[in-house]
């Protein structure tokens, strides 16, 4: 049966999914970053894949995300880092901001909210992360039916990569917590409500409210879409959560979960033994 593609792709080059959209007549130009879209797929070549959230139901209830980092720059992140993370009473005097800041032995963060003095050097700062999520599968042909205006033949197989989340993203932000630690600074990850829940119930790490404190070097600052009312039909990202917990706890929750029983162990490996048509001995190595 034929699939309205609207059913799937939530937002094309900012704007609510519509059937017929062509986003090469606007140039692939990004209303979030004020130049043409920087998403690629290898199927598209070097024209834009301006694909910027989908729909997904998430325990049992339909849901917006977003996969490109991008969509978050249509809000004053950096400003509610400031208002809501910036250590200690006072506000930073001369907030700067270096974008994509690396170094050797430790990677690179998306921005760094600094104070700068008078003569160039940094009291304080904060590291700042922006986190989507990636699709499995592939939401192509869904977006090429809608630039044709026209329903899809087959329900799209894609899912969320949420495995990534925690092999890559979180693994980084333990390690990047640990050097903020021993900077006695602080990283601000912002993402998506949806993912931030991911996470913790995958490792119910110890939180706290208070992000300003000591104890905490690793913050999180989630947004949630709801319906735009300046914008009839669009949705816009709204402040959610900010809670804060430490490398060490997020670590030690990530390390130490529950094993799984022996027993399951053992029915899969000999589920995985009753594949193997051919039987392998250790004569074969």
């Amino acid at each position: 049966m034929p699939y309205d593609p609207t059913e799937f792709i939530g937002e094309v080059l900012g704007r609510p999914a519509a059937k017929g959209f062509d986003p090469g007549t606007q140039d692939y130009q990004c209303p979030f970053i004020g130049s043409r879209c920087v998403k690629r797929s290898a199927k598209l070549g070097t024209e834009p894949y301006p694909v910027c959230s989908i729909r997904r139901k998430i325990d049992g209830a339909p849901r917006q995300i977003c996969v490109c980092p991008k969509r978050f720059y249509a809000i004053d992140f950096l400003a509610d880092v400031v208002a809501r993370c910036w250590p200690g009473d006072a506000p930073p005097t001369n907030p700067q901001i270096a974008r994509e800041v690396k170094m050797t032995g430790f990677g690179n963060v998306d921005f760094v909210i600094a104070d700068v003095a008078k003569r160039g050097e940094i009291s304080q700062f904060l590291s700042v992360e922006l986190q989507a999520i990636d699709i499995t599968g592939s939401v192509m042909p869904v977006y090429e039916s809608l630039r044709a205006g026209e329903n899809v033949e087959k329900r799209p197989t894609y899912g969320l990569n949420w495995g990534n989340v925690y092999k890559r993203y979180i693994t980084q932000l333990i390690r990047k917590g640990y050097f903020h630690h021993h900077w006695g600074a602080k990283i601000v990850a912002v993402m998506q409500d949806a993912v931030y829940k991911y996470v913790v119930d995958w490792a119910d790490f110890m939180r706290s409210d208070d992000v300003r404190g000591s104890t905490v070097n690793i913050i999180f600052m989630t947004y949630r879409f709801e319906d735009d009312p300046a914008n009839p039909g669009a949705r816009h990202l709204v402040i959610n959560q900010v809670e804060g917990t430490s490398h060490a706890n997020l670590q030690q929750a990530v390390l130490y979960k529950e094993a799984p029983k022996r027993d399951a162990f053992c029915e899969r490996i000999k589920h995985s033994l009753a594949r193997n048509v051919t039987p392998v001995s250790l004569e074969d190595f």
